[in-house]
């Protein structure tokens, strides 16, 4: 053979071996929430995860809402990762609250992959107001914000606790509640996020502030799930704070193919840790926490979820 020959044929099979690797590589789309919220940037960080880890490029878009992401399964394909609380997939699948009339045969082949960081209730008081109970909140200034989660999942404690109408809720804006709370204009604020929250952690650093703990009973009142914030995470913090989540999943459907799944759910596992180097919300995720989806998890997660000996209900498989 000649070496213009030799050449061409080299070429050729560099050709192939490029083509094969491209077409070797999975694309994933993640819906996740707004940017700029903690959210959006688990999503950038979960993406950045799997392109270090190996054949998975996954494309981060924003999202308006778990609704929104809810919704779109209906005209989405196989590559299709999304995040909601489980409680909405059952929703969808229900055709009931805010599916109601919308009910369509995509949401049954829903299928989770693995837990995220839970939207956690925070009621954050000033030391000085001396409350350390919500129940306790009588003649306090508070602020709730405006249509959050947290601000909707504040104003249904006030209500559940007996204090809704000796409570003076503040009309300030949640992103200024720090400096609020610093010049005494408000007593205390509600927020939900991943914890650490970036404004609760700067709350404690900047001010002497007690975040508050429910009951066990107050707690069931809310019928949310309860959630352990361990002492130290915030400064002061000597105890844990016992208080309510809303738990939250990365679902996709019966569309993605197990071999993706089981990629998709092994490498978050095994780099979950990382993860948590970085952005310390990832440290509250535990596979514990799977025991919060209530419909089915997708078979390609629980082939790893089988491996990892993580134990699955019968009704999840």
């Amino acid at each position: 053979m000649n070496i213009v020959l030799k050449s061409a044929v080299a070429a050729i099979a560099l050709a192939a071996a490029a083509v094969t690797a491209v077409s070797a590589e999975t694309r994933v789309t993640y819906k996740s929430a707004k940017t700029g919220s903690s959210y959006y940037q688990m999503g950038v960080e979960l993406a950045e995860a799997m392109k270090a880890a190996g054949d998975i490029s996954v494309t981060v878009e924003e999202s308006q809402g778990s609704v929104q992401n809810v919704m779109e399964v209906r005209a989405r394909g196989a590559d299709y990762v999304f995040t909601t609380p489980p409680a909405l997939v059952g929703l969808a699948q229900g055709g009931k609250a805010m599916f109601e009339g919308k009910g369509n045969p995509a949401f049954d082949d829903i299928r989770a992959l693995f837990p995220i960081p839970s939207l956690t209730m925070h009621f954050v008081m000033s030391s000085e107001s001396g409350v350390t109970d919500i129940a306790d909140l009588d003649g306090q200034t508070i602020l709730l914000g405006k249509g959050s989660f947290g601000a909707r999942e504040g104003e249904k404690y006030l209500k559940l606790f007996g204090v809704a109408d000796s409570v003076e809720i503040a009309d300030v804006e949640l992103s200024n509640a720090v400096a609020a709370l610093k010049n005494g204009q408000i007593d205390g604020f509600v927020t939900a996020g991943s914890y650490p929250a970036p404004n609760v952690i700067e709350a404690a650093a900047s001010a002497s502030v007690t975040v508050l703990s429910m009951t066990e009973a107050q707690i069931s009142e809310t019928k949310r799930t309860k959630l352990t914030i361990p002492a130290g995470t915030y400064a002061g913090q000597d105890a844990d704070i016992t208080t309510t989540s809303l738990p939250v999943v990365a679902f996709t459907t019966t569309k993605m193919d197990d071999d993706t799944a089981y990629a998709l759910t092994k490498t978050f596992w095994e780099n979950k840790a990382r993860l948590g180097e970085t952005s310390p919300w990832w440290n509250g995720v535990e596979p514990t926490m799977l025991s919060n989806v209530t419909g089915k998890i997708h078979p390609g997660a629980v082939r790893y979820y089988k491996e990892a000996g993580i134990e699955l209900s019968e009704e999840q498989m």
